[in-house]
């Protein structure tokens, strides 16, 4: 009897923890908020997350990509397409669903776009279509986008009459790391260097969008 008693003791403690591990299964598969998911991306920190938690999201990720059509998700996709993350790799179906994002305006998909096209990832270099992505997230007040477009005007790239309003958005941009005002001050004298100054004092009065 005594034997019987501890079995199902045993059973009940057994049962206990299993229930308790379902729970904090749960708990951990919560899916993002576009706020959320948008600040991951700016910090690239989008596919380390999936992988933090255990690709336990990637169904609702794919639902969010797929059929609620959210560019923020769509751009987490293709993504983990484009890498293997947790999904088998799958570089142009990952090129697509960002393409969808950077076509619904998400600047960071516009801007990773752009990136990819500067430095050849996943296809060959083109800068020409570096610049017009590039451009269009510069636009929408995509930091990194603006300093790699002022990278590229440097390097003799670029339109000349583009100068000012690139010039106005790195101006007017906002950053609390020493590094990053650095290089935008840094960048920013390199872009005046190649324009009169009344075109760069015009320049600051003016928030420019392309």
């Amino acid at each position: 009897m005594h034997q019987l008693s501890m079995v199902f003791i045993s059973l009940l403690l057994l049962l206990s923890s299993s229930a308790f591990a379902i729970q904090k299964n749960i708990q951990a598969v919560q899916i993002y908020s576009d706020d959320q998911l948008l600040d991951l991306i700016k910090e690239n920190k989008h596919l380390s997350q999936v992988v933090l938690d255990e690709c336990q999201l990637v169904q609702d990720i794919e639902a969010r990509a797929n059929k609620a059509n959210m560019p923020s998700y769509q751009f987490l996709w293709g993504d983990m397409l484009a890498y293997g993350i947790c999904v088998k790799k799958d570089i142009p179906l990952g090129l697509h669903y960002m393409n969808l994002a950077a076509d619904q305006g998400l600047a960071e998909g516009l801007e990773q776009l752009g990136r990819y096209y500067h430095i050849g990832k996943f296809m060959q270099v083109d800068i020409d279509r570096a610049i017009v992505y590039l451009k269009t997230a510069a636009s929408l007040d995509n930091l990194a986008a603006q300093m790699r477009l002022a990278a590229l005007y440097e390097q003799g790239y670029g339109s000349p009459l583009d100068y000012p309003a690139l010039y106005s958005q790195l101006h007017h941009s906002l950053t609390d790391d020493k590094a990053t005002h650095k290089q935008i001050s840094d960048l920013l004298a390199k872009l005046a260097s190649k324009m009169p100054n009344k075109v760069v004092e015009q320049a600051k009065r003016t928030r420019y969008t392309n």
